[in-house]
């Protein structure tokens, strides 16, 4: 009997014992998926700090991730096809080699990326910024960094499905959606719990080592996994290549990657333009991609376990109404994102990340059918339908982001990408029927795929983008960004991607003349972050000294004119110099020492990335660009921040610098901090407004609200703050650095009060 018993435990034949270790599978996916996640978000943040905040570097990791993704499936696939087929158990250890490797990632990533940017740092000019020898450089480095750790992620889905196939041979025809929603939904838990929770309380690395510790969790549970059956125990299975001649939809066999690519392409390249649509609406742009992902990932897993449900009954060539409804799925967005919408007491967030998800969950329906019916369980047939898939996923954000969006706006972009859907639905409406098809498409078909057309012209024609909300307007599109200028007078307004960046206010003068002033001798050069509108720069310039501006957006200085009547005189002076750059990054690649510099960090404090421009690490760069008596000046806009935030600043800044001090602005709106490496002595506003020369004198006073500058700087100097008291309004939160950038993750501090 315990013979019996002991056969029973080992034997994998046995469908109970084979259903548990599927469903231990399917525990691993989802672990899997949510560690996989929370490294693409954590390392692009990483390379951002490293090698600069713009578009471009966002895409190329992104590339590098999905390259690796696609190379991983590919070769795992190959590999089990001719070293695998009948060894289940080996497998299944080789798996859990793959996912402790995995784990070891987060370590060795950070460290890879601080040394690049060192090594970028060493090369200088060879690589300028944003020439093809730079993004070369960056672009080669990051391919060393991600993609041997990504190709260990991409090898898991065709690890397990040898191993499935082996184990569970009736599961194993449909292994690879079962492990495509596991794969799915931890990544959406991953999502959820990185960009709400995470990431808030542990930072960035810390939430790497969290993700690691599950990929050595997973390690240990699969080889335990592995040893408690005998390899013996496997199904064998021919090594005899077994061909399938499916011809989906009519189409020769191999066509079925042509579709996984475009749906791959068209998916990720909407996913870029929803962003971009939707982040006026949704505010915070770390937050709205993660709630746009979040959406993203639950439909695609409703999609693909409505698939798992309806296979079970039907064909795979009888979904071909489904690519209709795809095509006018991808329309739904327009009407979300039209300004003329109102929704009334309903017009929630939600409602408008609502109008993606039947497009995703279209998607999640056909990926796994077309992988399924590729693959037909097989491993090495699946891990190249896969990689063919994340190929799809590279270029679209590249063919959206670097092509359709600056060329043609948000809503074109998406006509554009939706045009290959169209093309697909048509060919499926219109095929001849497949003799094995249990319904026949018919007129069903076709009249279904004219109405979807119909429609999905009719939204795209109507259809309006938001920056048609107003009346007048300049409109200016590159790769990182639409950039609008609007209103008229002192209501000019300049608005990125949708969100209001600054206002004409005499504030920005503020930013440049107070530290320019508060110098005991006469300036000799000076360095502006962030161009705005164009003032503080215009301003610098008043005192007659060489003025360099650099610029992330390439778009915004363009527009320059539309604030300012004099701009085509500013720019033309040959003291003016202006620099499209990442701030940080022009700092890491220039030897040029200034007198001052100043940073005007684009609102709100809870803007991607602005972190960068606030912490400590960036102090630390700043210091070494700064004269032995230069003055740093960085305004913050404290009324749309929060005190947890308030600190951090004044921490970063006073473990960099000996002496800081802090004005609020002269509408207490915001804080000027002025830090340098020497006494900033007490200066009265006579003295400050002595310095000045004529012409910086007459555009301080230009806008008021003060007649005269001494009584413009008396405004500020009065409100001086002591950044001891500053700090001791929450002790607790510490110094704002790269890895905790609490100023953009501030969620948990908004709804439950944390650190207040």
């Amino acid at each position: 009997m315990s013979v019996l018993v002991k056969q029973r435990e080992l034997n994998v034949r046995d469908p109970e014992v084979s259903s548990a270790h599927v469903r231990w599978y399917f525990v691993f996916f989802v672990i899997s998926g949510f560690c996989g996640l929370v490294y693409e978000v954590v390392w692009t943040r990483l390379a951002m700090a490293s090698f600069g905040v713009n578009t471009a570097l966002v895409s190329i990791v992104i590339a590098m991730f999905m390259a690796g993704l696609g190379l991983g499936s590919w070769g795992a696939g190959l590999f089990t096809r001719r070293l695998l087929v009948t060894n289940g158990r080996l497998a299944l250890r080789i798996y859990s080699m793959t996912e402790l490797l995995i784990g070891v990632s987060c370590l060795a990533v950070p460290i890879e990326l601080t040394f690049g940017r060192e090594l970028l740092q060493k090369i200088g000019s060879f690589a300028g910024w944003q020439s093809s020898r730079y993004f070369l450089v960056v672009g080669v480095w990051l391919a060393i960094t991600l993609i041997p750790w990504c190709a260990f992620m991409g090898s898991t889905f065709p690890m397990l499905m040898a191993v499935i196939r082996q184990v569970a041979r009736p599961a194993s025809e449909r292994s690879f959606s079962y492990l495509y929603v596991a794969n799915v939904l931890g990544a959406l838990i991953g999502t959820l719990v990185s960009a709400f929770v995470a990431i808030e309380l542990l930072g960035f690395k810390g939430t790497l080592y969290v993700a690691g510790c599950l990929n050595a969790v997973v390690a240990l549970l699969a080889f335990g996994l592995s040893c408690t059956i005998s390899s013996s125990c496997f199904i064998d299975q021919p090594a005899a290549r077994e061909e399938g001649k499916l011809k989906l939809y009519g189409l020769p066999p191999k066509m079925a990657l042509l579709l996984l690519f475009t749906t791959g392409l068209v998916s990720m390249g909407m996913e870029v333009v929803w962003i971009r649509e939707f982040t006026p609406y949704l505010g915070n742009v770390v937050y709205t991609f993660a709630e746009i992902l979040a959406v993203y990932l639950l439909a695609n897993v409703v999609g693909s376990q409505d698939y798992r449900r309806w296979i079970k009954t039907h064909k795979p060539e009888e979904s071909t109404s489904a690519w209709s409804l795809l095509v006018l799925f991808s329309a739904i967005p327009v009407i979300a994102a039209d300004p003329r919408v109102s929704l009334g007491p309903f017009q929630l967030s939600g409602v408008r990340l609502a109008s993606i998800g039947m497009f995703c969950c279209m998607t999640g329906f056909l990926t796994p059918l077309l992988v399924d019916s590729w693959s037909s369980g097989r491993s090495d047939k699946a891990g190249t339908a896969y990689a063919v898939n994340i190929a799809g996923c590279i270029f679209g954000p590249l063919v959206a982001g670097f092509l359709l969006l600056p060329l043609l706006g948000e809503r074109w972009a998406l006509l554009v990408l939706s045009l290959p859907l169209v093309a697909i639905a048509a060919w499926t409406a219109f095929q001849k029927p497949h003799e094995s098809a249990a319904t026949k498409p018919g007129l069903g078909a076709k009249y279904r795929f004219a109405l979807a057309i119909i429609a999905t012209m009719l939204i795209f024609a109507v259809g309006r983008d938001v920056e048609t909300k107003y009346a007048q307007r300049e409109i200016r599109r590159d790769y990182t960004a639409s950039v609008v200028a609007t209103g008229t007078g002192f209501h000019r307004q300049l608005l990125v991607n949708g969100y209001g960046m600054t206002v004409l206010t005499p504030i920005t003068k503020y930013i440049a003349h107070l530290p320019l002033a508060f110098m005991a001798r006469r300036p000799q050069n000076g360095l502006v972050i962030c161009f705005g509108m164009g003032t503080s720069f215009r301003s610098m310039l008043t005192w007659g000294i060489p003025t360099t501006v650099v610029e992330l957006v390439p778009s915004v200085p363009k527009l320059f004119g539309y604030y300012h009547a004099d701009a085509q005189k500013v720019v033309s002076s040959p003291l003016a110099h202006i620099v499209i750059d990442d701030g940080r990054r022009f700092l890491d690649g220039s030897a040029q020492s200034y007198d001052v510099i100043v940073v005007d960090p684009p609102p709100p404090p809870q803007a991607a990335g602005s972190s960068l421009l606030y912490s400590r690490e960036f102090y630390e760069v700043v210091k070494k660009h700064l004269r032995k008596d230069g003055i740093f000046q960085t305004w913050y806009p404290a009324a749309d921040g929060d005190t947890a935030t308030t600190v951090a600043i004044t921490k970063a800044l006073v473990e960099s610098f000996p002496y800081v001090r802090a004005f609020y602005s002269f509408d207490h709106a915001g804080i000027h901090y002025l830090a340098s490496m020497t006494p900033i002595p007490a200066t009265s506003s006579s003295e400050l407004a002595a310095r000045m020369p004529p012409e910086a004198v007459a555009d301080l006073v230009e806008w008021g609200p003060k007649p005269t500058a001494q009584q413009q700087f008396e405004l500020v100097l009065s409100s001086e703050q002591n950044v001891g008291q500053l700090i001791a309004e929450n002790p607790r939160v510490p110094a704002l650095c790269d890895d905790k950038p609490i100023n953009e993750y501030d969620l948990l501090r908004d709804r439950f009060h944390l650190l207040r």
